[in-house]
């Protein structure tokens, strides 16, 4: 909150769902919050259960970016403290920009406080490592396109897959079969290994490791059509030959001089 109590809007990265997964940062926006916007069809409400005494606090689950407005009024008018809650992290599907937008016709500060994402929450629970040496050095970070919300021509499924790096897939649950046929059909052979990760931390969490062949056919027996994020890649696969360059004795760095061994990064036969 700046000095002269000007009202501020914070965007929060809630985290992916447990309640200790968020930033000590964004915990203590959230604290000294006058409003807190949060979803709770989209956050752990754990994560709001320490608000200040005499705090509003308000599930947004059901409003519209209208609805809202008046809170964001009412914080330039009175000089408040907002603490907008998003899942996850707010830069990736936040849908801030629109409020960003309405701060600023307002008169109202606003920054965002980052948050752990879903992929990489996921990853983490599953012992991946996104990006291996010589196998995937890249991460798309995509939807499956022809559902409600459009993406841009040259945005598709099939042509990301065509790179054969690691893709972290959101919002796209619900068409699992097609998500399988356009991933298959972009490249990645039907034996890539893939992480489903639902509801990545809560209490009801659900995390399954399958090959490509078999992503439709892993939700559909487990009902899964929302709150899942697939991860795809060879990158993904659970043991790995290759190493580092960074960890290598013979790789020289500003910090380390390189100590004459062969720099072999693909483990040898």
């Amino acid at each position: 909150m700046t000095d002269d109590k000007r009202g501020e809007v914070v965007f929060v990265g809630a985290g992916p769902g447990a309640a200790d997964l968020i930033t000590l940062r964004g915990a203590a926006v959230i604290a000294q919050a006058d409003i807190v916007i949060w979803a709770s069809s989209l956050v752990e409400a754990a994560l709001v259960a320490h608000t200040k005494p005499g705090a509003l606090v308000v599930d947004s689950a059901t409003e519209s970016l209208e609805d809202i407005t008046p809170l964001y009024q009412r914080a330039q008018d009175e000089g408040l403290l907002v603490a907008r809650v998003h899942t996850g992290d707010p830069s990736i599907y936040g849908a801030t920009a629109e409020q960003r937008r309405l701060c600023d016709s307002l008169g109202l500060a606003h920054r965002t406080i980052p948050g752990v994402s879903a992929f990489s929450a996921a990853a983490a629970r599953m012992d991946a490592e996104i990006t291996i040496p010589e196998v995937s050095q890249s991460l798309i970070l995509t939807r499956l396109e022809g559902g409600r919300t459009p993406m841009p021509e040259r945005e598709t499924v099939r042509g990301f897959a065509a790179h054969g790096v690691t893709m972290a897939l959101y919002l796209s649950a619900a068409r699992h079969k097609v998500l399988q046929e356009e991933l298959l059909a972009g490249g990645y052979p039907s034996d890539t290994p893939c992480i489903i990760g639902y509801r990545v931390s809560w209490p009801d969490e659900l995390m399954m490791r399958c090959p490509l062949g078999e992503l439709s056919a892993t939700m559909k027996s487990h009902k899964l059509w929302k709150h899942t994020v697939v991860l795809v890649g060879p990158a993904l696969a659970e043991e790995s030959t290759t190493r580092s360059h960074l960890y290598h004795p013979g790789f020289r760095h500003q910090y380390r001089a390189a100590d004459g061994t062969p720099l072999v990064t693909k483990a040898q036969p």
